[in-house]
């Protein structure tokens, strides 16, 4: 069984940082896509950042570009999401979810999600 298992949400005053972790546990990330989603009250959940955990090809979303970097680390086995400038319109729970790297691949494990709160 895989489990996802994020950390590192807080509360930040606009103009912070956070670094959130999600680790994963019943086997590695190798051959998986790992991605990062989170939801605003009243808003649909929204994508993020993704990284191929092989390939170390990245991804952002448009909002997260220039602010948001994704990593890895092999040793830990967990993928990192670094939050740089934080404005009040990134207040959400943020989730981890991991999906195969193949074609048609889905994202069927998902962490309990871990706030993120950020102050004017």
């Amino acid at each position: 069984q895989v489990q996802l298992v994020e950390s590192g949400g807080g509360l930040v005053q606009a103009g912070g940082s956070l670094k959130l972790s999600c680790a994963a546990s019943g086997r590695t990330f190798s051959s998986y896509v790992a991605g990062w989603f989170r939801q605003a009250p009243g808003k649909e959940r929204e994508f993020v950042a993704r990284i191929d955990w092989d390939t170390e090809i990245t991804y952002y979303a448009d909002s997260a570009k220039g602010r948001f970097t994704v990593s890895t680390d092999n040793v830990q086995n967990t993928v990192y999401l670094r939050m740089n400038n934080l404005k009040p319109e990134d207040t959400a729970v943020y989730y981890c979810a991991a999906k195969p790297s193949s074609l048609g691949g889905t994202y069927d494990y998902w962490g309990q999600g871990t706030q993120v709160t950020v102050s004017s």
